[in-house]
């Protein structure tokens, strides 16, 4: 599995929104491993962070429509297809304003500006979700429908009909995320005719004008909206061009519009928070049907990462024996909750206790109804991130893990006399000053039992008494 990325140092671009036709600065900045996508509202008091996430969609009117707390970010779909596009997976991107610029329409010019910031590779693994089952989603009163099914790499295609003789039914296919930049980024957006006057006519798309967007003229243009149009689009003269769209604009590719289909599925689809590796058909996709299935799929991969239970053969002779661990850990029995390391990396540690009825725990806890009791479930887990975090310092004898806080606690089912019980703990983000941040797990039968975010800090010895 390839390494996360970010980008080397910050940038800064200017342009106009969209809707607002004010001047926006946006400013992208490299961001930790595990962080993902997320604006920041630098114009609000407190700098406000949005999260790229589909749980924060609230509209798809125009476009994908974040908010957060009242603080609200719009039509993000066009930056964020640019970051999945170049493949990072961790950004900052501050905006002093409700929406990214414009730009070209397109995501062309974010492009630009990430790839002169530089690609910096990160020391964590991509999390990747790997589409093994066909997973689908339909708007049975448009008929959209987006289908995802396995392949060896993220693929799309998308397929536009929007009955207008102009556009006609066109299709556009990206067969690796690596061909984003040539084939997909430079697609701009499009409306129709009838659309526009909508939303000039509602004071919407102040920041148009005919080099961001292209414009299909689905009927005949009247000399009052030829007016309305001019003074729009600031120009002196509009003319429909005979391949009917608005004058001063060439199309970049024949399907141009079903190439801009597909960079908004891109940037929808990085709502879900995961990187995904899978062939997207989207039918009639638009940004309802696009976040509708975001939402769906980030459900389905978060109660996938949660049951998922790491299978290990218990007969081969583990990592880490009980000897070893004693050589890391202070614990000592009865204490000591952990028999074996399974499993052990710079950020993640896999160990598995043996219950059994000889614990002492249980002559008091529940007698004659033994039950392992949930605030050792938890110890046993923090010892393991103990080892993972005492893993990372040259002399962990000397060295000692404090518990600082405990989130999102969860016990799922008893943990029983004769249960194997295994335990996964991840860092969440870098050990940063000694203090560690985990995301652990534990496992019996091969169900989920126990959950848990803990907070520990890496403390020497003498410091701690």
């Amino acid at each position: 599995m390839p390494n996360q990325n970010t980008i080397k140092k910050d940038i800064t671009i200017k342009g106009i929104g969209l809707h607002t036709g004010k001047e926006v600065t946006m400013t992208f900045k490299p961001a930790p491993v595990n962080h993902g996508y997320a604006f920041v509202r630098v114009d609000l008091e407190g700098s406000p962070v949005i999260e790229a996430n589909a749980r924060f969609v609230t509209s798809t009117v125009r476009g994908t429509n974040l908010e957060k707390n009242g603080v609200v970010i719009n039509t993000s779909e066009h930056v964020l297809a640019a970051a999945v596009g170049l493949e990072i997976d961790n950004l900052i991107i501050e905006v002093n304003s409700s929406e990214p610029p414009i730009m070209d329409g397109s995501s062309k010019l974010f492009i630009e500006a990430l790839e002169s910031a530089g690609i910096d590779e990160q020391d964590v693994e991509r999390d990747e979700y790997i589409v093994k089952e066909i997973i689908t989603c339909k708007d049975e009163e448009t008929g959209s429908e987006i289908m995802l099914m396995p392949s060896d790499e993220y693929q799309i295609t998308t397929i536009v009909d929007f009955g207008s003789n102009i556009i006609g039914t066109q299709n556009a296919t990206l067969s690796s995320i690596s061909n984003f930049k040539e084939e997909i980024s430079e697609a701009r957006t499009f409306s129709f005719l009838h659309e526009l006057e909508t939303l000039l006519d509602h004071d919407l798309i102040k920041g148009g004008d005919l080099n961001n967007a292209i414009v299909y003229v689905d009927k005949e243009i009247s000399d009052k909206t030829l007016e309305k149009l001019k003074k729009a689009f600031n120009k002196k003269d509009i003319a429909v061009k005979p391949n009917g769209i608005l004058n001063n604009l060439d199309l970049r590719w024949p399907n141009e519009p079903a190439r801009h289909k597909l960079l908004d599925v891109i940037g929808d689809l990085a709502l879900v928070g995961s990187r995904i590796r899978g062939k997207v058909f989207a039918t009639k996709p638009g940004h309802k049907i696009n976040t509708a299935f975001a939402k769906k799929l980030a459900k389905i991969i978060q109660l996938e990462k949660r049951n998922k239970v790491p299978s290990f053969d218990l007969s081969k002779p583990p990592l880490m024996d009980i000897h070893q661990i004693m050589d890391i850990l202070p614990h000592r029995p009865p204490f000591l909750l952990i028999d074996r390391i399974l499993e052990l990396s710079d950020h993640h540690v896999v160990g598995m206790k043996n219950v059994t009825m000889n614990e002492p725990f249980f002559v008091g806890h529940f007698p004659g109804a033994p039950v392992m009791p949930g605030v050792l479930q938890i110890e046993a887990m923090a010892q393991a991130g103990g080892v993972l975090v005492l893993n990372t310092v040259p002399d962990p004898e000397n060295y000692l893990t404090l518990f600082m806080k405990m989130d999102n606690v969860k016990f799922k089912q008893k943990v029983l006399p004769g249960d194997t019980f295994i335990f996964k703990a991840e860092l969440m983000s870098p050990i940063r000053r000694g203090i560690c941040n985990m995301q652990a797990y534990g496992y019996v039968n091969n169900k989920l039992v126990v959950e848990a975010q803990l907070m520990a800090q890496i403390a020497r010895r003498k410091e701690a008494e």
